[in-house]
């Protein structure tokens, strides 16, 4: 299959060279010294569990000169959706699919604004990959894992582009999971993550010490049920036991850094912002306040995580 992968950094560039390294026709769509570096030195995955490797594919700033693509892989941060998306067009056609894999709820709507309804399907993914240097893409532990499916149209449903696209990339050696209805998994996503990026980024501090303090994790997890009432507000079929399985994933995971490092974990938002770089407030946070006002579902700590971020969106001195 020829693949487009429009957001080539640590996520998006991750997934290409994996479906390049088995042999699919790969076109990265990047810039500046990450473009050279991959032109120049190929793109380059350090994975000390799973082994290193380098993938020389094409790479291309303009997607004019990519051309249209059977699948196009979105993968950019959810603020630079109003410069990037329109970036989509030239590589379409009637048959293109464009599976977004960003944060939160909203992308798909996004996406299909520039596309149609028709060519987009979507889900979350779980990968720790980090950007280290232009043309360097290192990778935490082992997870590479995304689930997706069809997200409009009568829902729920299996067709044949989400198999054949499954196949690619499981062929490709990623933890793909194919869905029948590709909203359920990013809005369970979403609930833990919003809760996730917003108290570790008001707190300025690591999931570690949040978890610990019985206060902060008891909001923790009604913020989880903010967002559930939401999802669910929308006819969104998410889980009945999801906040537990929640509470149960965090607990887990913070056992296993006590073990180790303890309560290192950090969410991209904090990390972002720690950094001085964009933050996916509007993404997350933003989008819970504006869905709960139009649902008419009372969201309190969610209003409040938002504007406690809602500064901090664009870079400060």
């Amino acid at each position: 299959m020829k693949f487009a992968i429009l957001g080539s950094g640590a996520v998006g560039g991750y997934y290409g060279a994996k479906l390049a390294r088995a042999g699919h026709d790969v076109t990265f769509v990047a810039r500046g010294a990450h473009l050279a570096a991959i032109r120049e030195h190929g793109l380059q995955i350090r994975s000390p569990m799973l082994g290193d490797f380098v993938v020389r594919a094409a790479a291309e700033e303009d997607t004019a000169r990519v051309g249209p693509a059977d699948v196009v892989v979105v993968a950019v941060k959810a603020y630079d959706n109003e410069t990037a998306l329109p970036r989509l067009r030239p590589m379409m056609r009637e048959s293109t699919t464009v599976l977004t894999l960003q944060n939160g709820v909203d992308s798909a709507r996004e996406v299909a604004a520039q596309v149609g309804e028709a060519a987009v399907i979507g889900g979350p993914t779980y990968i720790a990959t980090a950007l280290s240097a232009p043309g360097v893409i290192e990778q935490t532990g082992t997870h590479r894992r995304i689930v997706f499916g069809e997200v409009f149209g009568a829902l729920p449903r299996m067709t044949d582009r989400v198999r054949s696209i499954h196949e690619a990339l499981a062929g490709a050696d990623i933890q793909a999971e194919a869905v029948d209805d590709g909203r359920v998994p990013i809005w369970e996503k979403f609930i833990f993550l919003v809760s996730l990026a917003g108290f570790t980024g008001a707190a300025r501090l690591p999931i570690g010490p949040v978890w610990a303090d019985p206060v902060v994790r008891a909001q923790f997890l009604e913020g989880c049920r903010e967002v559930e009432r939401v999802a669910r507000a929308e006819g969104v079929p998410v889980a009945q036991d999801i906040i537990q399985r929640i509470a149960a994933d965090v607990i887990d995971r913070i056992a296993a850094y006590v073990a180790a490092i303890p309560g290192t974990m950090r969410s991209s938002l904090l990390i972002d912002l720690s950094q001085g770089k964009r933050i996916e407030v509007e993404a997350l946070q933003g989008a819970v306040v504006r869905r709960a006002a139009q649902a008419g579902v009372p969201a309190p700590i969610m209003s409040t995580l938002y504007a406690v971020l809602k500064p901090w969106a664009h870079p400060r001195a």
